[in-house]
């Protein structure tokens, strides 16, 4: 299957009512943040969402989000962190609690899981990933899941630990293929796509695009990395969400503004901004 054609120009804005980046790392792209806001603005990327990795990365995101506006933040701790921290579990998990009391908090994450670099071994992983669902049912907050060559036991561990209220779980970087989504969709799942969807090589990744009902679809950057076509190989930045959309308009044959829209509506009921 050919991957769509790439979307409009980067510097053309998306059509009223605009979107935002619901999963960016602005604290390692090395750039100021006004400027990274200012060309998200610029191209109607009106929120940006500083996901939390570590214990420095979530008091990063939790401070920047204080201090502007348009940013919001997540914390956690990631599943490729959680064995050098294994040994301090009860009071990092502490500190990822009382950041997440900051009203500029809406998700706790990314925690999952992650089976293809396995820096941390799976049961620590599993371990933490449990506890972070606790914190987020504790906190009221959106779970947002780190999900890498784990589906089966992802989708098994929320089973269990269900139910889920409705937009209560977000899996960032969608992987999964068009039954993963399918699957996700059924359970209420809120499925969000990077620049990866644009890739040569992800016609599975399309299909699951197809598949995902418009109103379970957000669009992130992961930025800087999974820049999307056509400036795949450069660092990545929130602004380039609309390349996104746009490319996942064209997969669903929806109007890039209906598409908006759509997302525009699920970001309010998951992040309650």
């Amino acid at each position: 299957m050919t991957p769509p054609p790439p979307p409009g120009s980067v510097e053309e804005p998306l059509p009223a009512p605009g979107a935002f980046d619901a999963h960016t790392h602005m604290d390692i792209m090395g750039v100021p943040v006004d400027g990274v806001l200012a060309a998200a603005r610029a191209v109607g990327i009106g929120r940006v969402v500083n996901v939390g990795c570590d214990l420095p990365s979530s008091r990063w995101s939790v401070a920047t989000a204080a201090e502007y506006p348009e940013a919001y933040a997540t914390v956690a701790i990631h599943p490729n962190e959680t064995s050098q921290l294994n040994d301090r579990r009860a009071e990092t998990l502490a500190e990822i609690e009382s950041l997440a009391a900051s009203p500029e908090v809406v998700a706790i994450g990314e925690t999952g899981l992650d089976y293809y670099r396995d820096w941390s071994p799976r049961d620590v992983q599993r371990e933490w990933f449990r506890a972070h669902i606790e914190l987020a049912r504790r906190t009221g907050k959106t779970l947002m899941i780190h999900d890498r060559e784990a589906h089966e036991d992802i989708l098994a561990i929320l089973a269990d630990e269900g139910p889920w209220p409705p937009y209560s779980v977000i899996f960032h970087c969608f992987s999964g293929d068009a039954r993963m989504a399918e699957r996700c969709a059924q359970a209420g799942y809120v499925m969000s796509f990077a620049g990866n969807v644009t890739f040569k090589n992800a016609d599975s990744l399309r299909e699951a695009a197809r598949v995902a009902p418009p109103e379970l679809i957000l669009a992130e950057t992961d930025a800087p990395y999974l820049t999307p076509v056509p400036h795949r190989g450069k660092p990545n930045s929130p602004a380039m969400t609309a390349y996104t959309i746009r490319a996942l308009a064209a997969l669903k044959d929806m109007d890039v503004a209906d598409l908006c829209a759509h997302i525009q509506s699920t970001g309010t009921r998951v992040f309650a901004w």
